[in-house]
């Protein structure tokens, strides 16, 4: 069936998807909210989304292939897409976003699906006049946010990311930590070329504005960062590293990681993805509890540099997945009134406006005014 709505939520039962649904109600927008479980949503939607009885929604189950994904979002504009890990489940539905004529974004933090997006579909949608924007999301979007105003100041050409936050990951997020380390590597921009992180480098102290304990970072995938900057002329360095604030979950995270890779590194494929499923759901087997304000901070510290000057940027936040959940339906909100800054690969910023992202977050409560520093 294709559906009246402007707008689809694919995987709203997850925790995100939960969110996004939330604050499209917020804004007032129609939406649909998509899974491969009626049940499940149904129920997402009547235990999980304040206010959700003010809003016009449909639930409607769909299978996960090309054909069935477009004849949903037939009728469709944008399309917001939860279901990771995505390059694993990303492709059918970019494929039935181009098909069915809608834009579409992620939450992704999963470099290997950003360079596909960018190198293998970019293109067709750009030739489509379609947003393809995945990795609009708190840890990579509020970073890019403090990256680019810190880029304001010209003549700035290296990019050094921190990516703070405090709580516990999702069952979705555990997943796709597990499929970065086990399925790809992580890499930085290095002269506008990716280079890849020493898969035995093990954790970097970082000192982060605000307090006095060093923190421990992970190349956490590489992030979008890189790949978002690869082709932007001002920039040709760019290292991005981050973490949750939790240091003994830190610690924890290089072990489990490497004996989920050890003991999957003989299987097919499929035997592989099986057995990183079971290891997640390990680790992580329900959903972490709402975020609460006071306890799920974020922080996001940016560095940029160049021969003769320096800015650093920090943007002090609440709230990560709620952060992520206003960032994705804003973009909906945004899309159906006017075309995106840019179409085809685009990052958040690149599509929407950093500044103008910033105020959606600021309006919401969910960060503080950035702290620029300034020198030369």
């Amino acid at each position: 069936m294709s559906t009246d709505k402007q707008v689809v939520v694919y995987g709203a039962s997850g925790y995100t998807g939960r969110l996004i649904c939330e604050y499209l109600r917020e804004y007032g927008v129609p939406f649909v909210a998509a899974g491969r479980d009626e049940d499940r949503l149904q129920a997402s939607m009547d235990k999980h989304v304040p206010g959700i009885e003010t809003a016009s929604y449909d639930v409607v189950q769909v299978i996960h292939d090309v054909d069935s994904l477009t004849e949903l979002f037939s009728g469709a504009s944008v399309v917001l897409n939860t279901v990771g890990p995505f390059s694993k489940w990303g492709p059918e539905v970019v494929e039935a976003c181009l098909a069915a004529g809608a834009h579409y974004t992620d939450t992704t933090g999963e470099q290997d699906w950003l360079i596909t997006c960018d190198e293998q579909y970019g293109a067709d949608f750009a030739a489509a006049g379609l947003l393809l924007s995945p990795g609009l999301a708190q840890m990579y979007t509020t970073g890019e946010i403090a990256a680019e105003i810190a880029l304001e100041t010209p003549g700035l050409d290296t990019l050094d990311i921190a990516v703070f936050w405090g709580g516990s990951p999702t069952i979705a997020s555990t997943q796709t930590i597990l499929f970065n380390a086990a399925l790809s590597g992580a890499h930085y921009l290095e002269q506008n070329a990716y280079v890849p992180f020493d898969p035995e480098g093990g954790h970097t102290e970082l000192v982060l504005p605000g307090q006095h304990e060093v923190a421990l970072a992970l190349p956490w995938g590489g992030t979008s960062h890189p790949v978002w900057y690869r082709r932007d002329p001002r920039v040709a360095n760019v290292k991005a590293l981050g973490g949750v604030f939790n240091k003994q979950l830190m610690l924890a995270v290089p072990q489990i990681v490497a004996g989920a890779v050890e003991a999957t590194k003989d299987m097919n494929p499929d035997d592989k993805y099986a057995a990183l499923v079971a290891t997640a759901s390990q680790v992580m087997s329900e959903m972490p509890p709402r975020e609460n304000p006071r306890l799920n901070k974020s922080l996001d510290s940016v560095h940029a540099s160049g021969p003769l000057g320096r800015a650093h940027c920090v943007i002090h936040g609440n709230q990560n997945y709620k952060q992520t959940g206003l960032m994705q339906a804003y973009a909906a909100y945004s899309l159906l009134q006017q075309p995106p800054r840019r179409v085809g690969f685009a990052s958040g910023c690149q599509a929407f406006g950093h500044r103008e992202l910033l105020g959606v977050l600021r309006s919401f409560g969910l960060v503080q005014a950035p702290v620029l520093t300034v020198e030369g």
